[in-house]
């Protein structure tokens, strides 16, 4: 057993795309960091399984300034990560996206709303538009969605989709796990470390009581963390970053107590298909969002389809232990696959699916927390899944900011840091992502955030 000590002024937990982010942000600000993630190397959790869209639209004025203050870091990423890689750089395709209009998005009224207002390009589509630019596109309506075994399953409701939104500054990443490696070797170049293979056990606390071997007492600002290998690294801070097990970690700390907001790890499924035969979707497709089938699709490299599932009502929601969890396919990937089909009358779908089952860590109500806690010292990044990799480079800045805030003695509780996007001109209240907030009834209530 190892009892090496070795000062560091940040550790940080999870080194996915937005711990790499952090990393990189702290240690522009002069802040000697490291990342601890128990995966073999950067954007090995969850991040590699995402589907990395980059979209610029939300139904929240900040969860939209956020997203589009996060496109200009995409747009210009090697100039944002000012450093080479000798894996190359992450390639941002800015396909665009479209999002039917519904009753259920109030038919992008208030999206429309916020992009006019922040100034985000966009177009209006109708329904003869939408089948111009994707003559594979079956334009009727379908909703509400339902599972396979529901009556109506397949069946038109009637009517045309009443058209759609195209926000032309959007797309997605092909390669996440390389993006967060960009970011790791971009904190690297500033003097940030990383150790993989390693889980953090313990947080340690100055004079804290310790609670069933977790630290978990009342008292004592963050002194650093204990590995599962028996090492003890110290740090005066410590930043949640570990995703799905991101409410565990709070719990080690003590930091549960005051939190209005939950996060729980959610199993998600997206499936991988073929493109429809005849049309070249990977260079002519777009990003889509589709409350109308309760599903989300991005172009994939192969000329391939990924299909996500956009939570509608019809489809149960799976709150699991992160480390035990089922990762096969069920009748949800089947049913995305089908459910997309109805859209695209054309497309196969293989009797033996294709793609990933993972973990959201998913907030109460799909907004994520970006905050102080009530332990000194210890910060979160944590209710990010499955809407915020887009936000990362922006989120990353944004925490570092926060973090530097609070060490040099201000409450953010009492007086929330007001935070400038510089690339949009604009302020945000970093208290609308508090872990004390109310729900926010603004919110999809889904991944749309």
């Amino acid at each position: 057993m190892s009892n090496t000590h070795r000062q560091y002024d940040a550790i940080i937990i999870g080194a996915g795309i937005i711990g790499a982010a952090i990393a990189f942000e702290l240690a522009k600000l002069g802040y000697r960091t490291l990342n601890v993630d128990k995966n073999p190397a950067a954007g090995y959790g969850p991040t590699s399984s995402s589907c990395a869209i980059i979209r610029v639209h939300y139904s929240t004025f900040d969860g939209t300034a956020l997203a589009w203050e996060g496109y200009h870091y995409w747009h210009a990423w090697a100039k944002y990560i000012e450093t080479d890689d000798e894996r190359g750089l992450a390639k941002f395709i800015e396909c665009g996206c479209l999002v039917m209009k519904t009753e259920l998005n109030g038919h992008l009224g208030k999206h429309v709303r916020l992009s006019r207002e922040l100034d985000v390009p966009f177009e209006e589509w109708d329904a003869a538009k939408i089948r111009e630019r994707l003559p594979i596109y079956d334009t009727r309506r379908y909703g509400p969605p339902r599972l396979m075994h529901d009556e109506g399953f397949g069946e038109p409701s009637g009517g045309d989709l009443a058209g759609g939104v195209f926000w032309p500054t959007a797309g997605y990443i092909s390669d996440p796990q390389l993006s967060t490696h960009n970011l790791q070797r971009a904190a690297e170049a500033k003097g940030a470390e990383f150790r993989f293979g390693r889980e953090v056990v313990e947080i340690l606390k100055e004079g804290a009581e310790e609670r069933d071997g977790k630290g978990g007492g009342d008292a004592g600002r963050i002194r650093g963390v204990k590995l599962d290998d028996g090492t003890e690294i110290d740090a005066p801070i410590v930043v949640n970053v570990s995703g799905p097990h991101s409410a565990i970690v709070n719990g080690m700390a003590g930091a549960l107590d005051d939190m209005t907001i939950e996060t729980k790890p959610l199993r998600q499924e997206v499936v991988h298909v073929p493109a429809p035969a005849g049309f070249d979707f990977e260079s002519l497709g777009t990003v889509v969002s589709d409350s109308d089938i309760g599903c989300y699709i991005r172009p994939e490299t192969g000329n391939h389809i990924l299909i996500g599932s956009e939570d509608p009502e019809c489809d149960p929601r799976e709150f699991v232990d992160p480390d035990d969890y089922v990762r096969d396919f069920t009748e949800q990937g089947t049913a995305q696959a089908h459910r997309y089909g109805q859209r695209v009358p054309s497309l196969g779908i293989p009797s033996s699916l294709r793609g990933v089952v993972d973990l959201y860590d998913a907030s109460d109500d799909w907004i994520p927390i970006y905050d102080k806690s009530r332990v000194p010292g210890f910060y979160m990044a944590v209710g990010t899944s499955g809407n915020q990799f887009k936000n990362a480079p922006v989120a990353g800045k944004m925490m570092a900011a926060l973090i530097d805030y609070c060490e040099q003695g201000n409450d953010h509780d009492a007086r929330p840091l007001s935070f400038r996007l510089d690339h949009i001109g604009r302020e945000v209240n970093v208290g609308f992502y508090s872990r004390k907030r109310e729900i926010n009834r603004e919110s999809s209530f889904s991944v749309l955030g």
